[in-house]
C-alpha cells in the first residue's frame, strides 16, 4: 500500500505540473523579443518504502524544445521582424497526458482499495 500511495502522489504532483503548462499554453514574452513560458516536464524516480519500491517526484525540469513562432507584428511582445513566439505547450498533448496520469491515479487507488478489502477480509476469517 505504501508503494501504490507513493505513486498517488506522484500522479497528483504531475497532474498539477500538467495543469500549470496548460494554464500558460497561450501566454507571451512580457517584453518584445522575450522568451515565453516553457514547458516543464516532471521527472520520477524510484524510492525504497517500507521494503518496497515506490516513485517520487524528483524534479520538474524544462522541456527545451524549440518554441512556437507566430507572425503578428501588432503584438506588444513582437520582435523586429514582427514574430511572436509562442510556449512550447501542446495542449492536446499535455491533455493526453493528463489523462493518463489520472488513469495511474485511479489504477493506484483501486490498489489502495483493494489491499484494504483483502487485509479487512483476513481479519474478519482470522476472528472466526
Amino acid at each position: 500500500m505504501a508503494a501504490a500511495a507513493s505513486a498517488l502522489k506522484a500522479q497528483q504532483s504531475r497532474m498539477r505540473v500538467i495543469a500549470e503548462n496548460i494554464a500558460n499554453a497561450e501566454s507571451t514574452a512580457t517584453t518584445a523579443g522575450g522568451q515565453p513560458y516553457r514547458r516543464q516536464l516532471p521527472v520520477f524516480q524510484a524510492r525504497e518504502i517500507d521494503g518496497a519500491t515506490g516513485v517520487a517526484l524528483a524534479q520538474v525540469r524544462p522541456d527545451m524544445s524549440d518554441f512556437r513562432t507566430e507572425y503578428d507584428p501588432s503584438h506588444p511582445a513582437a520582435n523586429a521582424e514582427g514574430y511572436v513566439t509562442r510556449p512550447n505547450v501542446d495542449t492536446l498533448i499535455e491533455a493526453m497526458d493528463m489523462r493518463e496520469a489520472q488513469r495511474a491515479y485511479e489504477a493506484n487507488l483501486n490498489v489502495i482499495e483493494t489491499a484494504r478489502a483483502m487485509e479487512t477480509r483476513t481479519l474478519d476469517l482470522l476472528k472466526k
